[in-house]
């Protein structure tokens, strides 16, 4: 006789079946693609268009398209870097540290994070290359090359090309991590497929035949790659963060960066799997699979992180006060009330205040407030990045260089280009792969879904 707690809800509702799991999910797959995936889609490739033009056009004529100057020389293109950055974030702690912890809530949605993870390090990795000015003339001097090559003239201790280290190392275990997770499901679609279709995810599958000892293989790699993966979700962004706590910009030079920017990662990229999820569940009906309990939890975790961001926001304050140096004092108070107060108090609103409505059960478990609240927290993040960056350069140590940055079209642009193609290759993902992990999800349906005695 088994006993359902009555307290905890079920992961999975509708009292699903083994078979209902492979049919609702495998069904996004071989069908044809819904009027809502269509108009996302021309929506996503339309605004990928647009911002090519922008992309072309800095690649065209150079930098000089963006609003920089010899004061502000980082502004929109590293805030969307670090951005972008971020939001790859939940991707890896959902995928490893969940499952080391064994969390099983995680298993709806973790292939849809992985994917996002991946997708964003994409539009990150743009941002860096194309501030190269041309990058086909010098990008390569980044990779470790062969002295036989000629000179290295790559500076190891500088933290802009332990970014480059950091950032690949992060894609490729999140990609191997995603793919082999994919491979199981690969092979359900290719056993319910016929002609081309089979061929395709039969080559996607790798032969894969389900036997006992390919699954123990399966959980081993799986465990290894989430042992790797774990460290690097406080490694990434900590080596990020030394981009700007290496330096003696005031408002820079801090050692609260790391765990500041790794809490303010992980807040950022919840906030997008959510705003992504709830998207999906309605689109694919999958609303049995991800349920008000996922976004619960989900909504916790941005609780705790929003938290620990506003901690480290009243903690720079207090350094700056407690250092007794001026110029680190004046950046803190310029941030405040000087010329781009507008975004501090943005980024205030947003960070600090809007997660707190989360300690409200029916806010967090309203769909259309976590919608809402999660968009509201990436544009916090956003303009969090940008306040670090633009507010710390544009008062330099020289009255007289003291500027303002404004974007530009091209500014704009480049980051439209990255939206559309985060989106385009987002919802080609959902269409052409399975973007719940059936055999995860198979492994606690039965538990979960068993109607209550």
């Amino acid at each position: 006789m088994q006993v359902t707690s009555s307290v905890r809800e079920p992961l999975i509702t509708g009292g699903k079946t083994l078979k209902d799991v492979t049919h609702d999910v495998s069904r996004q797959v071989e069908g044809k693609p819904t009027l809502g995936w269509i108009l996302g889609l021309l929506v996503a490739v339309g605004t990928l268009l647009l911002g090519s033009l922008a992309l072309v056009a800095t690649l065209w004529e150079g930098i000089g398209m963006w609003g920089l100057n010899k004061t502000v020389g980082w502004a929109w293109d590293i805030t969307n870097f670090v951005w972008w950055v971020g939001i790859g974030h939940a991707g890896t702690l959902i995928s490893a540290v969940l499952l080391l912890f064994r969390q099983k809530w995680r298993m709806a949605i973790n292939r849809a994070a992985e994917a996002m993870t991946i997708f964003a390090v994409i539009c990150a990795a743009m941002f860096p290359v194309i501030h190269m000015g041309r990058p086909w003339l010098g990008a390569y001097w980044a990779l470790p090359l062969p002295n036989t090559f000629g000179s290295l003239w790559v500076n190891f201790n500088s933290p802009l090309l332990w970014d480059v280290f950091a950032i690949s190392t992060y894609f490729s275990v999140s990609l191997v991590f995603w793919y082999i997770g994919l491979i199981p499901d690969f092979a359900t679609i290719r056993d319910r497929a016929t002609g081309l279709r089979k061929t395709i995810y039969g080559a996607l599958s790798f032969g894969w035949d389900g036997a006992a000892k390919t699954w123990s293989r399966y959980e081993s790699v799986a465990l290894i790659l989430a042992g790797l993966a774990t460290p690097l979700v406080l490694s990434v962004h900590t080596i990020v963060s030394f981009d700007f706590a290496t330096s003696v910009i005031p408002g820079w030079h801090t050692t609260i960066f790391p765990p500041y920017f790794v809490a303010g990662a992980i807040f950022s990229g919840f906030a997008m799997v959510l705003t992504l999820m709830i998207i999906t569940r309605k689109v694919f009906k999958l609303e049995d699979y991800i349920t008000i309990g996922h976004i619960e939890l989900m909504n916790i975790v941005i609780i705790i992180t929003g938290s620990i961001v506003g901690i480290a926001y009243i903690t720079e304050f207090f350094i700056a006060w407690y250092s007794g140096v001026a110029a680190e004092q004046y950046a803190f108070i310029n941030r405040m009330f000087g010329p781009y107060w507008w975004a501090y108090w943005s980024m205030m609103t947003c960070n600090v205040i809007s997660p707190q409505l989360f300690w409200i059960k029916k806010i967090r478990t309203s769909i259309i407030a976590t919608f809402a609240l999660s968009i509201v927290v990436n544009i916090g993040m956003w303009f969090e990045r940008f306040v670090i960056i633009v507010t710390s350069l544009h008062r330099d140590f020289l009255p007289s260089s003291w500027v303002m940055f404004y974007p530009t079209l091209s500014d704009v642009g480049v980051y439209l280009f990255t939206f559309g193609l985060f989106f385009t290759l987002f919802l080609l993902f959902a269409k052409f792969f399975p973007v719940i992990n059936m055999a995860e999800v198979k492994s606690i349906v039965k538990s979960s879904s068993e109607k209550r005695k």
